[in-house]
């Protein structure tokens, strides 16, 4: 379907990913107007930029659109999709309209279980002249999506519902390959696996961390395919912190070319394993003068090692919501220490999903090690039924506090229990570890 002109109803549009499909579709021509559930900030975006939003769902929106869009969580029964159905227009979900939407684009495309938004935000950063599509908001454009009328493409692939395999990628980039999301493979290693590999052997050039173990052991993909190896491929890394911001240095050997020295955004070796890895990729296409040069248009991504004040406390807002995010983010969180002399450090962390919770309850149990004190709030469980999890006994080794709510006053974080104000934190370091809506609360309700 030719895009330009047509009439394109986004339902849920408020999501992330749905949001940033409708802001690039705009850009293409499309007369694009959605709906979602509850306003909220991304709606207001989209309201913004001049998108009709209808809040809540209502049959009404359904007017002889071309085409009807709706994000994964929108049930067959949906007033909408019923109404699209009478009228007899096309609806598609998400992942079904990605092979339409990035069918002739070249599209490089990041995929993993960790790193990849912050990956993506960097090659972004890098190739400046491609539409980005970003499981995350850019603080580098104040955005999700930069929508451009551009052939290339930078798209955070997603493997939790297995639609990186509906990407059309012209360059695969995989960061790691941990399972996550295995439900979607009905919790089957070799079934996650081959879609890993599946998206791989979709496209023309390849890149991948081979310090993982599933990406190492991959053959005959059949395509080019670049190995990166951190441990001996990144030299002399290094980290500084510069008016409160904090970065990471890196020299780049990878497969016997020097691909020389480079500075980003953030701190820890994972910074400079997602950076290596946008710039292998991006060599591909741009001199290295110019991917040193606009790597440094990179400055973070919201969310992900996100400092939100730097006195007199250190408010850092962080996405993990994975044992290994987890302890990446705190081993960052202790280099920024090092660096700054900022004591003590306090997590505080909002378990997301029981699922996740009990598919990797050990790794969450030992993944606080080294912070100074540990602050439990209630399970975010995005709708999924509660599973008994005896969190006092599991965590007591951190002696946890546990709470109801986070409120923040000026740069202070009020600890509520039972609507009672139980501690005030406003001195050292303050990250927030959540997927949920903890991550309001850090920023004053914004």
């Amino acid at each position: 379907m030719a895009l330009n002109g047509k009439k394109i109803h986004f339902i849920g549009i408020g999501g992330i990913g749905i949001s940033a499909l409708a802001k690039f579709l705009r850009a293409q021509g499309a007369e694009v107007s959605g709906s979602d559930i509850t306003e909220g900030c991304v709606t207001k975006e989209l309201k913004q930029i001049g998108i009709k939003v209808s809040i809540p769902h209502t049959k009404d929106a359904i007017c002889k659109q071309d085409l009807v869009i709706h994000s994964a969580i929108i049930k067959p029964e949906n007033i909408e999709v019923q109404e699209a159905h009478k009228q007899g227009i096309p609806v598609l979900s998400r992942k079904e309209s990605l092979k339409m939407i990035l069918g002739n684009k070249e599209v490089f495309a990041v995929a993993g279980a960790h790193g990849k938004s912050t990956t993506t935000a960097i090659l972004s950063a890098i190739l400046k002249d491609a539409s980005a599509l970003i499981g995350a908001e850019s603080k580098e454009f104040h955005s999700n999506t930069r929508a451009l009328k551009s052939h290339r493409i930078i798209f955070e692939a997603d493997e939790s519902d297995k639609s990186f395999l509906e990407c059309n990628p012209f360059c695969a980039i995989v960061t790691n390959a941990e399972p996550e999301h295995m439900e979607t493979y009905a919790h089957d290693l070799r079934q996650f696996h081959k879609a890993y590999k599946d998206f791989l052997k979709l496209s023309k050039l390849c890149i991948i961390n081979a310090e993982d173990s599933f990406l190492g052991s991959l053959e005959d993909l059949g395509n080019h395919c670049i190995r990166f190896y951190p441990s001996q491929d990144l030299r002399s890394i290094s980290y500084f912190v510069e008016n409160g911001i904090p970065k990471t240095q890196f020299h780049l050997v990878c497969e016997g070319k020097d691909y020389g020295e480079f500075s980003v955004y953030g701190l820890g070796e994972h910074i400079a394993i997602d950076a290596s890895l946008a710039v292998l990729a991006a060599a591909q296409i741009l001199p290295l003068e110019e991917i040193s040069k606009n790597i440094q248009n990179y400055c973070g991504i919201k969310k992900r090692f996100d400092i939100l004040t730097h006195s007199p406390c250190v408010i850092v807002d962080d996405y993990a919501h994975h044992p290994t995010e987890i302890a990446t983010t705190i081993k960052a969180l202790q280099k920024y220490q090092e660096l700054t002399d900022i004591q003590p450090l306090t997590a505080i962390w909002q378990p997301h999903k029981y699922s996740r919770i009990a598919d990797n309850l050990q790794g969450f149990v030992d993944c606080f090690a080294g912070v100074d004190k540990l602050i439990i709030l209630p399970v975010y469980a995005v709708g999924e039924p509660a599973i008994p999890i005896d969190f006092p006994t599991l965590f007591a080794k951190y002696q946890p506090l546990f709470v109801d709510s986070i409120v923040r006053k000026g740069d202070t974080l009020l600890l509520i229990k039972d609507n009672q104000t139980l501690e005030c934190l406003n001195n050292g370091i303050l990250v927030g570890f959540n997927a949920g809506n903890l991550t309001y609360a850090l920023r004053g309700g914004i």
